[in-house]
Parts: C-alpha cells; structure tokens; sequence
C-alpha cells in the first residue's frame, strides 16, 4: 500500500492496516533520496514534526500522538539484524533517527498502532545500481529475518 506524503492520511492508513489488517507486523518501506545505503530505523519519535507536508500542513502541536510516549522502540532488534545480514552490493546501516517528516511519523503511528509490532526501514533512490529488481530481493532477505525474530517472539 502506497501512503501519501500527508501527516493525516498516512495517520488514517496506518490505523487502518493496524484495525482491520491486524498484522503480526508491518514493515514501512521510505525514500532516502541522499542515501546509498539500505538503512533499518528501531525507533520512532513523537515529537518535532514541523515541516508541512504536500498539503501544507503540519501536526498539531509538532506531534504523532499528544498523548503518546516520546519515542517507541520496534519489539524488531533492527542492530541484531544489522549485525547478521548482508546483502551484497549495498551497504546496510542501523539508525535510531527517521527524521522529522512523513517517513518517521508514520513508523511512530504505526508502532503505536501496533504496540511496537512495525518496522521502518529507508531505501535509496532507484538507479543504475540500486535496480527495483535488486532491492526487491534485498528488502525480502531483511524481511524474512525480521519474520524470524518475530516467530521465536511467538514460542
């Protein structure tokens, strides 16, 4: 499902998934548009978002959740799956940090929604060497170990 780059239709979309969905997990795929590198986010942040999005609008009071926790923590050990999976032709980076903007919203939203049960990870842009095909193949290697985690969470 694509979410647009808007504060309270990606809110919508992700309480949706969460509601009618009930996933064991929901993994947010963003665009960093200056990375090179495929980078895995653990946590989401409440406060600080001050951009408008494409409507032009912002949160108010700067904030995902005015009655949420500064920052939720994916129950996804993102350094763990940093440390035990390469994929070659790309780095893979461990960050605590989405930004302030749709991307870091909506993975907030999504752990809050999902009692820490979500994923967030960037993406670079498309190009000669980062190929859809490519990343497809990358996102699914990380993806099946993220499903790992979350079936020994299960036992």
């Amino acid at each position: 499902m694509q979410l647009p780059v808007v504060y309270q239709k990606a809110k919508e979309q992700v309480f949706k998934i969460w509601t009618t969905l009930q996933p064991l997990l929901t993994v947010h795929v963003g665009l960093a548009s200056s990375a090179k590198a495929i980078i895995l986010e653990q946590c989401g942040k409440n406060k600080g978002y001050q951009e408008r999005d494409a409507c032009g609008f912002h949160p108010e009071g700067g904030c995902c959740m005015l009655d949420g926790p500064e920052k939720i923590e994916s129950t996804i050990n993102m350094k763990t799956l940093w440390k035990n999976t390469a994929v070659e032709g790309i780095d893979i980076i461990f960050s605590r940090d989405a930004g302030r903007y749709i991307c870091d919203y909506t993975y907030y939203t999504s752990l809050y929604y999902g009692e820490g049960r979500a994923a967030f990870i960037h993406v670079p842009p498309l190009s000669k060497w980062v190929t859809a095909d490519f990343l497809g193949k990358a996102l699914q290697r990380i993806i099946l170990e993220m499903l790992k985690q979350c079936g020994k969470e299960r036992e």
